[in-house]
């Protein structure tokens, strides 16, 4: 039996063949079972836990952080910062902004109408916070600074600085109002 730290060490020295490119020099950390396709792109100080599947031709930013048991498509784009926890499906094409949280067990589709062969990946901005359990339907815009609240379902586009809960999602705040119940909930007031 090989040693998990072995199998990581064997899996790094083997990046370059595996077509992924490593931006700014700082090398990202993997977990065990991580499996990247062609031509992945990882900004510096990425990590990635363990059974994690990146498909061909994706930009994961710098710092951004991936749980465990994520299924990434092809050719999506992940900004910097980002915090995608354990889970997640993010399908082809999809693009993310910088500093995005991501909650457990999110779905983010690309098909409205499974199977076809016309894919309308949603688009999510920078800033933007989604609550575990939630899908995100094909062909939406969720704007800059937008909370989507755990499980709901998201039909629409989602205007910036907006909080949406529900199923289907809709506006029930603004992203200053949520921040002032955060900071009182953290006990920062």
């Amino acid at each position: 039996m090989l040693n998990p730290l072995g199998n990581i060490f064997l899996f790094l020295l083997g990046i370059g063949v595996y077509g992924c490119s490593c931006l700014e020099g700082l090398k990202p950390k993997f977990g065990v079972g991580v499996v990247l396709g062609s031509n992945v792109r990882l900004g510096a100080g990425v990590v990635i836990w363990n059974y994690v599947v990146i498909g061909d031709n994706t930009i994961v930013g710098n710092g951004t952080k991936i749980g465990s048991f994520c299924d990434i498509g092809r050719d999506v784009k992940i900004g910097r910062g980002c915090n995608i926890q354990a889970h997640v499906t993010i399908s082809n094409g999809c693009e993310i902004g910088n500093n995005v949280f991501i909650g457990p067990n999110v779905t983010i589709l690309n098909d409205k109408y499974p199977v076809s062969k016309r894919v309308t990946p949603p688009v999510i901005g920078d800033d933007v916070i989604i609550g575990g359990g939630a899908i995100i339907m094909p062909n939406i815009v969720i704007g800059d600074g937008a909370v989507i609240a755990a499980g709901s379902v998201v039909t629409r586009n989602v205007d910036s600085r907006t909080v949406v809960r529900g199923i289907p999602a809709r506006a029930f705040m603004r992203r200053e109002e949520y921040e002032n119940k955060r900071r009182t909930f953290a006990g920062e007031t």
